[in-house]
């Protein structure tokens, strides 16, 4: 049932507002699954990374909760959405209406049908080519300076009309911020992201 993805292992689902990226400041219903094997050092949801810490969930009853909210929109994210089969929790998302939001490290082969796919690489496991072709938006997290390399080697792999957003490191913001705001400045194909869910003490 597992494998089928009638089950999903869920951290925790919750109405809020998207804090990062293209859609920040949208009211939107979010689902955080279990798992992840690709361990950063920046992670701020390390809590996910063992899923048999989290129940299994029917994805039916997901997609109730989700469809009593106001805002027809679901963000899935993590851990790693991408180790398990999402085709029908989006199926069961879009028979009522609720696009589907994705935020992976692509790392994993892609399952479920996706109204936008945020796609945030990470040094020990790199995006799946597949997956890169249909980002349409790259956040790449930026806590040092070889971090704006690896975002520009991954700018180079995602389509043309996927959107470019340099996020600065929660945890280093005091460090990098001038630097990242001079390289947007200097290279203005990117976009800044902020954590503004954290500034609006939200989840």
């Amino acid at each position: 049932m597992e494998k089928k993805g009638l089950y999903l292992p869920v951290v925790e689902e919750f109405y809020s507002l998207q804090g990062e990226g293209f859609h920040t400041g949208k009211a939107a219903w979010f689902v955080r699954v279990g798992g992840c094997e690709v361990g950063c050092s920046f992670c701020d949801e390390m809590r996910t990374w063992n899923a048999a810490r989290f129940p299994m969930v029917d994805v039916d009853e997901i997609v109730a909760r989700a469809a009593q909210k106001p805002a027809k929109a679901v963000v899935v994210t993590g851990g790693e959405p991408m180790l398990y089969n999402m085709g029908p929790l989006c199926a069961g998302m879009h028979a009522h209406g609720i696009q589907c939001y994705l935020e992976t490290s692509g790392s994993e082969p892609l399952s479920g049908e996706w109204d936008w796919i945020c796609l945030s690489p990470k040094y020990g496991a790199p995006p799946r080519p597949e997956i890169l072709a249909k980002a349409d938006e790259l956040k790449v997290i930026i806590g040092c300076e070889e971090d704006f390399a690896w975002a520009e080697e991954n700018s180079r792999k995602v389509g043309n009309r996927c959107l470019l957003l340099l996020q600065p490191d929660w945890n280093r913001c005091n460090v990098i911020m001038n630097r990242l705001v001079n390289y947007v400045l200097e290279n203005p194909k990117w976009r800044v992201s902020l954590q503004s869910h954290k500034y609006m003490q939200i989840l």
